[in-house]
């Protein structure tokens, strides 16, 4: 049991991230056929709007739980919230368009019985791992103020 907690500890911050973002994929699809099929909207607007839950969602638990980022220092989190928001429209582009390039280069094998969707899974690995070293590294960072503090 003791080696099942110290690897935990180990890759805390990984396993949340990976735990999160599938929440976040729930309250994405969630929100989307709330939107669409219980509101009558259109794709395009409730699509629009499922990413914008699914992006505030994954803000919140990322900056509290993931990234341990507790201030709400209003300079603080608009930075943060400016920088997350920027970070998921770069790589939610890159989604975007990544999968159609990967096909076009020859990546059209199926999966699932779906044309594209190797392309479409190699894109999503890329985006995981962009999305989590841009929160790591730019969006959330510890300043030397802050590291010094939790050293405490």
């Amino acid at each position: 049991m003791n080696k099942l907690k110290e690897l935990f500890v180990k890759y805390k911050e990984i396993l949340l991230y990976l735990i999160f973002g599938g929440l976040t994929t729930v309250v994405s699809w969630g929100t989307y056929i709330i939107f669409v099929k219980y509101m009558g909207m259109a794709i395009t607007p409730g699509k629009a709007l499922s990413w914008v839950c699914a992006v505030l969602f994954a803000f919140v638990t990322n900056k509290l739980w993931v990234f341990e980022s507790k201030s709400w220092a209003p300079k603080t989190a608009i930075r943060e919230l400016v920088s997350f928001f920027g970070a998921r429209a770069a790589t939610g582009a890159l989604e975007i368009f990544g999968v159609p390039a990967l096909v076009k280069l020859g990546m059209d094998q199926q999966v699932f019985g779906t044309d594209g969707m190797l392309a479409n899974i190699v894109v999503s690995v890329v985006v995981v791992i962009l999305n989590y070293v841009f929160s790591k590294l730019l969006i959330f960072r510890k300043s030397k103020k802050d590291a010094a503090e939790e050293a405490k």
